[in-house]
């Protein structure tokens, strides 16, 4: 059986999506599977072993150049890849137009959520079979009923199995015992005050742990600079995706928000706390084995106490 995972982005969302590939292994034997990522998200299929090939789709770039005949070309040519030989299913993880449009180009029947279930409801309509999977259930355990009520397997009852592997990266931590202090977030409304951050990182380096501070874009690494200098810490390069999960798993633990970084640390087995500013954690919180726990909400700004009791309480790996 040949089956195609349409998941696009954003990060957090790839990693919510990989337990299905260990459920789908662990259900069929001898299946291949294939992914369709968006390109700056593509690293994080191509780590899990049970991940045959990813398709990388530029769709972020071309969307701003459909103008232009090199995006065209460019397009057609994954379409082509997409439909060199048919899949028994393609399955889109995702429930979005943007993902279904992209679904109907490979060759096989496309299956998804139903109308009550699609993030965007008018995708379901480009389905050719549909599942209801309730939208009030963590983003993980959906990918993995739609994944077995499309495949016609019993949904597991095990803990998800994220399956990563991580590569050798291109930079090293100076050294030591570190925690990952991850401050990035898409909206400001996300912000967890800087004085917290340094508060914790000073709190990590009192139990034997130097604070590793994580950034994405340049605002984020001016922030990030500014706490490792009120906390001892220390700031690393530009990472590409690969490179950042070599960088978290060389890391003892993890203090991020609801950021793609974080679910990564999480699914890496890494004790994980998320700081949740403007977003309600049921839905999306962070999952991982290595004992993780999310805090605050909606209008619910977590206090330094609470995430620092978290800390204390937390196991840390042997």
């Amino acid at each position: 059986m040949r089956i195609l995972i349409v998941k696009t982005s954003s990060m957090g969302d790839l990693v919510h999506a990989l337990p299905a590939v260990h459920d789908i292994r662990q259900a069929i034997a001898g299946v291949q599977i294939e992914w369709l990522a968006e390109t700056a998200f593509a690293a994080i299929p191509r780590m899990h072993p049970g991940v045959d090939r990813v398709h990388a789709l530029a769709w972020r770039r071309w969307r701003k150049q459909l103008f232009d005949r090199h995006t065209w070309r460019a397009m057609g040519e994954l379409r082509a890849q997409l439909r060199a030989q048919p899949y028994d299913r393609v399955l889109d993880l995702q429930g979005l137009l943007k993902s279904a449009l992209w679904g109907r180009q490979a060759s096989g029947p496309l299956m998804g959520f139903d109308m009550r279930s699609c993030r965007e409801p008018l995708a379901a309509l480009l389905y050719a079979r549909r599942a209801a999977v309730s939208l009030r259930l963590h983003a993980v355990e959906r990918c993995r009923r739609l994944a077995s009520a499309h495949l016609g397997y019993p949904m597991p009852s095990g803990e998800p199995v994220f399956g990563i592997v991580p590569g050798k990266g291109n930079w090293k931590l100076r050294g030591g015992p570190s925690a990952a202090l991850i401050p990035c977030a898409s909206r400001p409304e996300k912000i967890w005050p800087e004085a917290r951050w340094i508060a914790v990182g000073k709190r990590l380096k009192s139990m034997g742990l130097s604070p590793v501070v994580i950034w994405g874009t340049e605002e984020e690494q001016v922030r990030a600079e500014r706490i490792a200098a009120g906390c001892d810490g220390e700031v690393p390069p530009f990472l590409n995706v690969h490179d950042m999960v070599a960088l978290l798993a060389q890391t003892q633990r993890a203090i991020g928000l609801d950021t793609g970084f974080s679910h990564l640390a999480a699914a890496l087995g890494k004790p994980t706390i998320g700081i949740y500013c403007d977003h309600e954690p049921g839905l999306a919180g962070i999952v991982g084995p290595g004992g993780v726990a999310s805090v605050g909400g909606k209008g619910q700004v977590p206090s330094l106490a609470e995430v620092l009791a978290l800390l204390e309480r937390q196991r840390v790996p042997a």
